[in-house]
């Protein structure tokens, strides 16, 4: 499993370079639509949990209007909170896009875990329990191509132990081939 790991980590620098490099174009595009929707900054950081229960920041094309608090998407469902730009990015899913940066740098692999807001501590603590956060968090995951935000905590959880234990190439790629399918479809976007 270590020198899976390593290749791995490998293959992650690699991609997420690649992909960074040919979605420059629509990086800048989004960020200009942003800009002009609701003004500056076009990507925020926030906190979150990953790799040895560690807080990281993470990178995000912003959706929400300037000063909106922290929450979770399942608890924050004022959808005038949204810009309208925002609202065609998550169901697109391209607010993600700037994660592939928390990629490169080594806080999150392309599949894993999805990363926590540190509020959600029920979860939090069954992924401690389950041993999740010996790995770093993903861009995708097992528990996102089988329900998304549309399954409970247990469920997730239960998810992400199956891909701890089963991660492999061959998994890594259908879960990733999974994660297009569902963009493409929009299914399971809250």
């Amino acid at each position: 499993m270590a020198g899976y790991k390593r290749v791995k980590r490998a293959a992650d620098a690699v991609l997420s370079a690649a992909a960074l490099g040919v979605l420059s174009p629509l990086f800048a595009v989004t960020a200009a639509a942003i800009a002009i929707d609701d003004g500056r900054p076009v990507i925020y950081t926030q906190d979150r949990v990953g790799k040895g229960n560690e807080l990281f920041k993470i990178y995000k094309f912003r959706t929400m209007k300037t000063g909106t608090p922290c929450a979770s998407s399942s608890r924050l469902r004022d959808t005038d909170a949204v810009t309208r730009v925002g609202r065609l990015l998550r169901a697109t899913s391209l607010d993600e896009l700037p994660q592939l940066m928390n990629v490169l740098k080594g806080d999150m692999s392309l599949v894993g875990y999805r990363p926590l807001i540190p509020l959600e501590s029920e979860i939090r603590e069954k992924r401690l329990q389950a041993g999740i956060y010996e790995d770093p968090p993903g861009l995708t995951g097992w528990a996102q191509v089988n329900g998304r935000a549309a399954i409970g905590d247990d469920l997730k959880v239960a998810y992400d132990k199956e891909y701890k234990e089963k991660q492999s190439a061959l998994f890594d790629m259908k879960i990733l081939f999974n994660t297009v399918l569902q963009v493409l479809t929009r299914k399971d976007v809250s």
